[in-house]
């Protein structure tokens, strides 16, 4: 809506011929500039799941590491989510979506603040992939690999 707002006024001001060319030169580059990192930017969206992350990045704006211990769970998300980058900060959830289909929810262990919204504190956090259940799939895969954590083991010096 705002893109077609401001294109409107694009018009509206190259046609008229009292308005300053510096003014319409300004417009322009303040329009393409909006286009390039709202417009653009989103199409740069990927997520990586490497052996021992989860990299979610949301354009040129956002970009979230997560190590897998750190992550409590990841589930299908069958609700309506908004798309973007946005926060709720009541429910203390980040979206990092640019669809709304193959969303995932992923639950961490402790919240995490996000600057890229305002510092926002979020423990869950949606976002999508192309093959959910394969993305799942491999999740598991790698949360299988990692050694367990022992809370309480032997001194390394055998001084029980």
């Amino acid at each position: 809506m705002f893109t077609a707002f401001a294109a409107f006024v694009l018009i509206v001001l190259a046609l008229q011929f009292s308005a300053p060319a510096v003014w319409l030169a300004v417009f322009v580059a303040l329009f393409v500039l909006f286009i390039v990192i709202w417009g653009i930017s989103p199409l740069l969206t990927r997520h990586w799941l490497t052996t021992t992350r989860l990299i979610l990045r949301q354009g040129w704006y956002f970009r979230g590491t997560f190590t897998l211990r750190e992550i409590e769970s990841m589930t299908k998300l069958d609700e309506d989510a908004p798309l973007g980058l946005r926060a709720q900060i009541m429910r203390r959830r980040l979206y990092v979506t640019g669809s709304k289909v193959g969303l995932l929810r992923l639950k961490l262990r402790r919240a995490r603040r996000f600057w890229a919204v305002l510092g926002a504190e979020a423990d869950v956090i949606v976002f999508d992939v192309e093959s959910p259940d394969t993305f799942l799939e491999s999740f598991a895969g790698r949360m299988a690999s990692l050694a367990p954590i022992e809370p309480k083991r032997a001194d390394p010096y055998l001084r029980d």
